[in-house]
């Protein structure tokens, strides 16, 4: 692994390069946490095994971080993409989720609306749109009218769902959505009608008509409604506040007033709705699953440990030979 990935785990753990790097040796060599902890505490600098496995994990995620970027690259290098710009955003890059939001326009996709619209020879269209100058939509599109595409309705309709996906595709847009998921997003749940009156729903009584804001439920509360959603019981939905979510798109992208500005707001809804809200709401599931579990995991750990250390007998003297 090189050096650069070492010295952000020393950041990121708030442990000495020296440290990480002597754990990272004697993991490649086989050493157990147990092991490191207890043995070569001369290495670690009296390393404990809760900071040991967290520069292991983050061995791992970087090492998987690694491989994934070759995958990338690859990719990228086989469609003549690459350039030196994006070479460089890529190798620099240590975050999984940024990295997807770097590969995303040149991940290979399926038989999407975009992708169909770009077939029947439309990007132009979406590209003079999206310039929003002082051209007629409608005009121009009259021009892409021919036998895949029957009028300039459907020429416009095709160049706002490429649109929609660059908007998707975009970086500052996912980042600008995730953050407003992050600050703002809410946790609903409800009861699915059919089986309110069950008497297995009863235990799910407290989330029949839920929300709440997701960043502050509690580990408890979100495993429990994710358990009943499982089991079939509840409903389950993370939103944030369409608005909000499209002005900050509109923010980005509409640069004018005009006719190709308002087209550009048709497709801004469209990919709030259709790809972008979906995607990043997704990923806060994901995250939210991740966070209530390590929280849960914590808790168990302390009460066990705590059970651990507690006296066998009370207060009754135990010899032991």
């Amino acid at each position: 692994m090189e050096e650069k990935y070492l010295v952000r785990i020393s950041e990121k753990i708030s442990c000495s390069f020296k440290q990480v790097t002597n754990v990272y040796t004697l993991h490649l060599e086989g050493c157990t946490i147990p092991f490191i902890a207890r043995y070569r505490k001369e290495a670690t600098g009296n390393l404990d095994e809760v900071k040991i496995n967290d520069v292991i994990e983050q061995v791992t995620y970087f090492q998987d971080l690694i491989k994934r970027k070759e995958t990338i690259i690859k990719t990228i290098e086989g469609l003549a993409k690459m350039s030196p710009e994006l070479k460089r955003k890529i190798d620099d890059n240590y975050d999984a989720v940024e990295l997807e939001d770097i590969y995303l326009p040149y991940k290979p996709k399926r038989k999407t609306r975009a992708v169909a619209a770009i077939e029947k020879g439309l990007q132009p269209l979406a590209t003079i749109i999206m310039e929003q100058g002082s051209q007629e939509p409608e005009a121009e599109a009259g021009a892409f009218v021919n036998e895949e595409v029957k009028d300039t309705k459907e020429a416009l309709q095709g160049a706002r769902d490429i649109i929609a996906e660059w908007i998707s595709e975009n970086e500052q847009s996912r980042h600008a959505i995730r953050q407003l998921f992050s600050e703002q997003a809410r946790l609903y749940s409800r009861v699915v009608t059919s089986k309110k009156e069950g008497e297995e729903a009863q235990k799910y009584r407290d989330y029949f008509e839920f929300n709440g804001l997701l960043k502050n439920c509690p580990s408890h509360r979100i495993l429990a409604i994710r358990r009943g959603e499982k089991e079939g019981f509840l409903l389950m939905d993370i939103n944030v506040d369409k608005q909000a979510g499209i002005e900050e798109l509109e923010h980005i992208f509409v640069k004018s007033s005009n006719s190709n500005g308002a087209e550009v707001k048709k497709a801004i809804d469209d990919t709030f709705d259709r790809l972008l809200k979906p995607a990043i709401e997704n990923e806060f599931r994901v995250l939210s699953k991740t966070g209530a579990d390590d929280d849960a995991i914590s808790v168990f750990a302390q009460n066990l440990r705590q059970l651990l250390l507690s006296a066998p007998l009370g207060s009754k003297k135990v010899l032991a030979l």
